[in-house]
């Protein structure tokens, strides 16, 4: 067989959804007003807590940089789906549909450690209170967050250096809405033995370890708030992570659920847009409901407004 190099190969086509055209459109109105909410939103929960000194706090501060990442992994898909929902599957070249699974790759990557620096900021808040502050100092906090995007940057390179040395021959058709990471490799005709072997390894420190570390934090969580006596203090400690816990839940339950399905393809699909999708949307709206604090900043900010 001949191979042809990746390079050589300009546009992909990206199939959607494969639904009626009239069915698209409404599917294509939907998806705009999910995005244009998911944007404010997100940028609402950051513009609320800078501007307020309430929320100068690492619970807060993560919460910006997950509302961030919310804007940047909506951003790296919605767009490009409204453009193949609008026109009944769409082209893209090759390059951009790389570029998109990196990105896609750098905002899933961030999102699965932040939840995990979310959780360890939860345990030492309730479980370890009266070192709280010197612990998770601003220090930190930014400490924590570089980490998070060094361990990114590794994975992307990793990735793009491995990839860079497969030969792709088509067919150029991705039976999907986005560029991820086994609907690209299929368009390969090299040996993709050692990136899938990456892949596997990877899953490691970015999901199975930080999904574990939740866990374990949660457990202990639980444990020390029903050593609590009294009902309302219980309530009250659990409602200080009840946000944290349903992203949590949300996130990992689709992430997971999306990858127990690889041969399912209309059942892969429909989790990945939960969780690249409408989880983004629900971030913003489960901690501004949960949190009475940023609920009054919120009144307070319409207030002005108005």
């Amino acid at each position: 067989m001949q191979h042809k190099n990746f390079s050589k190969i300009t546009e992909i086509i990206l199939t959607g959804f494969q639904n009626s055209q009239s069915l698209n459109y409404f599917y294509f109105l939907l998806l705009l007003v999910i995005y244009c909410v998911t944007v404010c939103g997100n940028l609402i929960i950051i513009l609320v807590v800078a501007y307020s000194r309430l929320f100068h706090s690492p619970m807060y501060f993560f919460l910006t940089q997950l509302s961030f990442l919310d804007i940047l992994l909506s951003t790296t898909i919605v767009p490009n789906l409204l453009r193949i929902l609008f026109h009944e599957g769409g082209f893209v070249s090759f390059f951009g549909c790389l570029t998109q699974y990196h990105f896609f790759l750098a905002s899933e990557s961030l999102e699965c450690l932040l939840l995990t620096v979310m959780s360890y900021d939860r345990y030492q808040a309730i479980c370890n209170p009266l070192h709280y502050t010197s612990i998770m100092d601003l220090t930190f906090c930014i400490k924590a967050i570089l980490l998070c995007y060094l361990i990114m940057l590794v994975v992307i390179l990793t990735f793009s250096v491995t990839m860079s040395h497969l030969d792709f021959c088509g067919p150029n058709i991705i039976d999907h809405f986005f560029c991820d990471f086994n609907p690209v490799l299929e368009l390969s005709c090299s040996d993709t033995y050692l990136i899938n072997i990456e892949g596997v390894v990877v899953c490691v420190p970015l999901v199975v370890c930080p999904f574990t570390l939740i866990i374990v934090s949660y457990v202990y969580i639980i444990a020390t708030i029903m050593k609590i006596q009294s009902v309302t203090g219980r309530q009250k400690t659990f409602s200080t992570c009840s946000s944290h816990l349903s992203v949590v839940s949300l996130y990992y339950g689709s992430l997971i659920a999306s990858y127990l399905f690889p041969n399912e393809k209309s059942a892969k699909k429909t989790f990945s847009l939960f969780y690249t999708v409408i989880t983004p949307l629900l971030n913003p709206i489960i901690y501004s409901l949960s949190n009475r604090h940023i609920k009054e900043a919120l009144k307070r900010l319409f207030l002005k407004m108005c």
